[in-house]
């Protein structure tokens, strides 16, 4: 899939990954909706090299992270996107460049007249963190939501979550757990989803749903390859 969807712009990247059928979760305005949140975000605030930004694939940016292709974060969007209701809150564990903390900001508070969202970024490396925040700073609509508090993006270990503003209606998790981290599902609220890669050798992204009642199933969605959610020092090489 790498390099399919690539464009010359931020639109025609965004228009080539919602003509792809690969979003089939969505109907019509379901795939307007992730395409208006994605064309607001202008990738190459976020990638280390401007003239790659819209190319289909993963990117380093340093530290032994990656932002996903924007294929992927689609691909996320697409499954979460029933619980990305305005005023929902959601945690993104490994936020790395911030990009996705973005998107997702669009689209759990799209417009000024409902309930706003709040987004909750982690990553280990207090440097992403940082350059994260400067990211979300190059662009009017997103710098309003971190001086709003509508997105934080804080130092921690995303194995154990983020309680203290839990729970959360939505769970990314953009690294490669070995197995489902406990925590992270008993911060999904009732009801909750979480999209998550899981596994070591092979790679498979897990859905995760809670019910109303807690009940909680997994499905296995496909097989990927992440860069695994691991110890601080583990990571930075």
């Amino acid at each position: 899939m790498a390099w399919r969807c690539s464009g010359k712009t931020n639109k025609e990247l965004v228009q080539n990954i919602t003509k792809s059928r690969i979003l089939l979760n969505s109907n019509e305005s379901q795939l307007e909706r992730i395409s208006h949140a994605m064309e607001a975000v202008d990738r190459a605030h976020y990638v280390p090299f401007t003239n790659a930004a819209y190319e289909d694939s993963p990117q380093a940016i340093g530290h032994g992270a990656t932002i996903s292709a924007p294929h992927m974060h689609a691909y996320a969007a697409d499954h979460l996107l029933p619980f990305l209701r305005p005023g929902a809150k959601v945690l993104d564990i490994g936020s790395g460049s911030g990009y996705l903390c973005a998107v997702l900001h669009h689209l759990v508070s799209p417009s000024d007249d409902i309930p706003r969202g709040k987004i909750i970024g982690i990553d280990h490396i207090p440097e992403l963190v940082n350059l994260s925040l400067e990211n979300l700073k190059k662009d009017d609509q997103t710098r309003r939501a971190v001086e709003n508090q509508e997105i934080q993006v804080h130092v921690g270990d995303g194995r154990l979550g983020w309680p203290s503003d839990g729970p959360y209606d939505v769970i990314h998790v953009g690294a490669a757990a070995p197995t489902i981290p406990e925590p992270l599902i008993a911060q999904l609220a009732k009801p909750g989803r979480m999209f998550i890669p899981v596994g070591t050798q092979s790679q498979y992204i897990i859905q995760v749903d809670k019910d109303v009642d807690g009940d909680v199933t997994q499905t296995r969605i496909m097989a990927v390859r992440y860069v695994p959610l691991t110890d601080k020092d583990k990571q930075t090489p």
